[in-house]
């Protein structure tokens, strides 16, 4: 997510007025998705946990644009994930299943021989769990506190849209989610990439200018909250973690972001869609 546009997106989410999303207003996912710090921090968390799949990682690393061009990769991705959660259905999925189109064309080998197919529904299964993961870990480590219950909803709202993506078996709660990451974890394995990825991330222009000194701390964040059997298997040990003043730090910027309202956010312009006010996401907290 490219925070130097203020989430301003190429995209007018307030039209057309009364349209439903696949996720509703008064939902966990229209919560989490409205805070910036959560989205860079989750997203980090979730990029890590794909790139630990052999297959996901060769299709992500060798039929992208983001070791040549990351702050545009990350817009656009950041654009398909605001549509997907507050985006009217009109627009939604004919850009999930553009997508899709794309993904079909997607395929290859990795270095050690196995194939791969982007819309493969078991690695979609696996974007979508680490997706989902790492926003709402995020949101709940960094911004508020979430209960198991409340993680149940997210997951469960995520099942429309996962499907559209061809994610048929996404987890759909917190058990779901931490079964599949136990019966994947013995497929994850390290490699340079995963490093390749955090010096690009360290590297890009992707904060305004005065929060730029906190991006490298913004990362470690992302791999703090990333499960320790993962990190032991990848190799990101102490070394990449957070101090207890860095950690408070994230946490108050996180709770501040969840107060402003940005105008001309995606978040702010689909309550308006809605018929609701544009700070309705902010004055009070409704999950």
């Amino acid at each position: 997510m490219n925070l130097r546009q203020k989430m301003e997106f190429p995209v007018d989410f307030s039209t057309p007025p009364g349209e439903p999303g696949l996720a509703a207003p008064d939902s966990v996912s229209w919560q989490v998705f409205k805070n910036p710090i959560a989205l860079f921090v989750g997203g980090v968390t979730a990029v890590l946990l794909e790139l630990a799949e052999p297959r996901v990682r060769s299709g992500v690393w060798d039929h992208t644009t983001f070791r040549v061009d990351p702050v545009s990769r990350m817009e656009r991705t950041g654009l398909a994930a605001m549509l997907t959660v507050y985006g009217p259905r009109s627009k939604s999925e004919p850009m999930i299943a553009r997508v899709r189109r794309m993904h079909d064309r997607v395929e290859g080998v990795t270095p050690a021989g196995q194939a791969y197919r982007a819309n493969d529904p078991v690695l979609l299964d696996w974007v979508q769990a680490t997706a989902s993961f790492g926003f709402l870990e995020a949101y709940s480590a960094y911004v508020r506190r979430l209960s198991p219950q409340t993680k149940d909803r997210f997951y469960a709202e995520s099942a429309p849209a996962a499907g559209l993506y061809g994610a048929t078996a996404a987890p759909k709660s917190l058990a779901e989610q931490q079964a599949m990451f136990d019966a994947i974890l013995p497929l994850l394995e390290p490699s340079p990439i995963i490093f390749e990825f955090l010096d690009i991330m360290a590297r890009a222009d992707i904060l305004p200018g005065p929060l730029k000194p906190i991006q490298r701390m913004l990362i470690r964040a992302g791999i703090a909250i990333t499960p320790e059997p993962v990190r032991a298997r990848l190799g990101l040990g102490s070394e990449w973690n957070l101090k207890t003043r860095e950690r408070a730090m994230i946490r108050v910027a996180g709770a501040a972001a969840d107060r402003v309202p940005i105008t001309k956010s995606p978040a702010a312009q689909s309550c308006r869609r809605m018929g609701l006010a544009t700070n309705y996401l902010y004055v009070r907290v409704r999950v």
